[in-house]
């Protein structure tokens, strides 16, 4: 019996030894250990926001321009910085328009002018007049620079001063680049009266969104997310949306599998009664409306800036 069980004794008693990569890894990761990884990775994304932010606004905001949109979110912050670095010799001219009242704060906060997007002088033809240009961040951008945009719950003062705007510039990180919209930001933003939400929620479903849901409230706070205007959030799952030019030919805007097109899709939601706005920015940039004769209209960038791992910047130009 001893000398059958020789063998598996030599092997268990025998010393381990790990392989050479195996000698590289810690037996075990400690807590502080866990939380400088996770500083580092903030630290790298930050550092990839302020990058993308530095290069738009030095790229698109010319000393000669006199009203600026300012967006949401925390790509914003450093947009905000990189203006204000240039000094009231450069902006000291200049009025800016929030999205709503975080971009509000961040303009007073920086000594910047600020005046709501009604607030605008009438022009010479008797309309408001446009915004220079306007900066905002988003949640996703696709191949063709369409956008996902809402996480903040700002999304319809997001629409209504990208429309409004002669050129709207996207800057975000590495994070929110994909081929296709809900390829990583799964869901699409919609803002609807709360009233409407579970009529609006049963439609969604029957357009194929996969469990669409009114967003809840921060842990501190009962009840749903209640935008500046008074509404509710709905996130709506979608498989992710298909390129233009994958649908060419296509007379619906959907794929023979039924998958749809961010144009028809955006289209489709609009016409939800109760939907006041939805996180879908696509169609035409502000370049292309001026030559459409379609102002007013534009919610495509016509750029996007994207923050790279690397702390290089990456440009989609329309």
């Amino acid at each position: 019996m001893l000398q059958l069980l020789r063998p598996v004794l030599v092997h268990a008693l025998r010393p381990h030894r790990p392989s050479p990569s195996r000698l590289l890894l810690p037996l075990f990761i400690t807590t502080s250990q866990t939380n400088t990884m996770a500083t580092s990775a903030v630290a790298l994304v930050e550092a990839a926001k302020k990058a993308a932010a530095e290069r738009a606004v030095a790229d698109h905001l010319p000393a000669t321009a006199r009203f600026v949109g300012i967006g949401s979110g925390s790509t914003v912050v450093h947009v905000v910085d990189a203006i204000a670095a240039k000094g009231p010799g450069f902006w000291g001219e200049m009025t800016f328009v929030p999205t709503g009242s975080q971009s509000k704060g961040l303009i007073r906060g920086a000594g910047l002018r600020l005046a709501n997007l009604d607030e605008r002088p009438l022009g010479p033809d008797g309309t408001l007049v446009q915004l220079d240009v306007a900066f905002d961040g988003a949640d996703e951008v696709d191949d063709e620079l369409n956008c996902i945009k809402g996480g903040g719950a700002c999304l319809l003062q997001e629409k209504l001063v990208a429309v409004t705007a002669r050129k709207f510039v996207v800057v975000a990180d590495y994070r929110k680049l994909s081929l296709r919209l809900c390829t990583q930001w799964k869901t699409i933003p919609i803002e609807v009266l709360p009233l409407a939400a579970p009529d609006v929620l049963v439609r969604l479903a029957a357009l194929g969104s996969t469990g669409p849901r009114v967003r809840p409230g921060t842990p501190g706070k009962a009840g749903e997310v209640v935008t500046d205007n008074g509404m509710w959030i709905i996130d709506a799952p979608f498989p992710p949306l298909l390129l233009s030019r994958e649908l060419e030919g296509s007379a619906t805007g959907r794929a023979a599998d039924g998958s749809w097109g961010v144009a028809a899709l955006a289209e489709e939601l609009l016409r939800v009664p109760g939907i006041v706005e939805i996180g879908l920015f696509h169609g035409v940039n502000g370049i292309e409306a001026a030559a459409q004769g379609k102002v007013g209209l534009a919610q495509k960038p016509i750029a996007a800036y994207f923050g790279m791992e690397d702390g290089s910047v990456k440009v989609s130009n329309a």
